[in-house]
């Protein structure tokens, strides 16, 4: 009896299981496609390092039991070992076996390739007849040109037109996600695919003008995205993501901080809104988007007006200065024009600011905006100061010479020490005063000894002067240091 039973046992699921397997291989010739037109909605976060998160819902209909989905549309540039598929609608009936990802995209070359070793069928037209004669022919290589078989001859690069049965299963049109799974739901549901992608990259570039005074500037921030991802992305919730996010062997982990910030710099409806993110920062677009393939889009990231700024003139030395004895009378440097501002809201900003680059412009006497140059700033959070060099000033210039050099005798740890003087003269061709801010780097252990004008130790190894300089004058500044190592 119980003989009996088992082997009722092993019939029943031998025909369950023949069921099951026959249920696959009819669902593997017929797929389940998805294209963009099923896409409800799709989200699009981009990081600063060519790296982005995907977030595509679209709403399907399978068949109940096993299922092969052709998600079409995805980005070329995916990394499938990111990629996850879930119902919205039905968690416990939905199941993924396998996925595949299919990047090997439909062209004549990649056809020639896939039937290497088969059979295709060659057409020529007889230009004198006007006959079209067909023969079949083996494909042997496709390596730097095509090499066939026909009949008992091989021929290289034939004459007329290739002819295929059909298009190979695993050649598409366009980059899909292929996914086997087991779906207990007959009705149409709302699924969501999120993968990691590379190909979509943003950056931060801003436009400021100063006023006649230079003491105010209006900035304006734009973020420029570009998608090289193989795929549109169609009224897309775009959102940016400003900070260095740690990749490591293609992995990627983020933490979510629902702390929001405020934004209120921020142009009103039609701009980006901010917020903390981790240990970055979030900048989300209030409006939908699309982001089609190969296409640079810029839109608006900031407005700012009546920034209040310092113009200051920098004259950076160099520390080998004071090591050695120079025999020449004196050495041309040029004197930096910075403008600095501050990132904070009494200051007419107060918004984390991503990298990217400052271009700066100011009015001539006619009205034109003109171009005073540019400088890249490194993410900026609130509260934080922005230093930007435009370039080298024409009528301010500096002369610089060595007065005076003696090497003393070095006592306890040190092995050497030096006495050196300089003069350093300052000139200014404005009509108007202005203040020169020399900087010197004095390495080792040193000391200063006499100087003309008073100084501030601003580093360990740093001495900095503010000198006046008259409208169509100069100042002369000197200074005597003792240096040990």
């Amino acid at each position: 009896m119980k003989l009996i039973l088992l082997n009722k046992t092993i019939k029943t699921v031998s025909v369950a299981t023949l069921i099951f397997l026959t249920s696959i291989a009819s669902a593997l010739e017929q797929e389940k496609m998805t294209s963009l037109a099923d896409q409800n909605a799709v989200a699009v976060t981009i990081y600063n390092e060519n790296l982005a998160l995907i977030k595509d819902q679209r709403t399907i209909l399978l068949d109940n039991g096993f299922n092969l989905l052709a998600f079409r549309g995805v980005s070329a540039m995916m990394r499938p070992e990111t990629s996850l598929l879930r119902s919205l609608n039905n968690n416990k009936g939905f199941n993924i076996l396998e996925q595949n990802f299919d990047f090997d995209l439909l062209t004549p070359q990649k056809m020639l390739e896939k039937y290497v070793g088969k059979q295709v069928k060659i057409a020529t037209l007889n230009p004198v007849t006007g006959v079209e004669n067909i023969e079949q022919a083996t494909v042997l290589s496709t390596h730097q040109g095509v090499v066939v078989k026909i009949g008992n001859r091989i021929e290289t690069n034939p004459r007329g037109r290739f002819v295929f049965d059909k298009v190979p299963d695993n050649l598409r049109d366009q980059p899909t996600l292929v996914i086997q799974l087991k779906n207990q739901l007959t009705r149409p549901q709302d699924v969501e695919l999120s993968y990691l992608s590379s190909g979509l990259s943003w950056k931060a570039d801003y436009v400021a003008e100063l006023n006649a005074d230079d003491n105010r500037l209006d900035l304006m921030g734009w973020v420029t995205l570009n998608n090289k991802s193989g795929t549109t992305y169609n009224n897309a919730k775009l959102q940016l993501v400003a900070g260095d996010v740690n990749i490591v062997k293609n992995e990627f982990r983020q933490r979510v901080d629902n702390r929001a910030l405020a934004a209120a710099k921020m142009a009103m409806e039609d701009s980006v809104q901010e917020e903390s993110l981790f240990e970055y920062h979030l900048y989300s677009l209030n409006r939908p988007t699309t982001l089609s393939n190969n296409q640079t889009k810029q839109v608006s990231l900031l407005t700012a007006a009546q920034v209040s700024v310092n113009k200051k003139f920098l004259l950076q030395g160099n520390e080998y200065y004071y090591q050695s004895s120079y025999g020449n009378i004196g050495q041309k440097m040029k004197v930096g024009v910075y403008v600095e501002f501050q990132n904070r809201e009494e200051s007419g900003l107060g918004l984390p600011l991503p990298k990217g680059v400052v271009r700066v412009y100011k009015k001539d006497k006619a009205g034109n905006a003109q171009f005073i140059g540019e400088d890249k700033i490194d993410h900026t959070p609130k509260n934080e100061d922005i230093r930007l060099k435009l370039g080298d000033a024409f009528d301010i210039t500096a002369n610089k010479h060595q007065t005076d050099f003696q090497k003393r005798n070095a006592f306890g740890k040190f092995s050497y020490a030096f006495e050196s003087a300089y003069e350093i003269e300052l000139k200014n061709a404005k009509s108007e005063a202005v203040t020169v801010v020399v900087r010197e780097p004095i390495p080792g252990d040193w000391k200063m000894l006499e100087q003309s004008h008073p100084f501030k130790k601003v580093a360990a190894g740093t001495a900095e002067w503010h000198i006046e300089v008259p409208a169509e004058s100069s100042t002369k500044l000197n200074y005597t240091v003792l240096v040990r190592y």
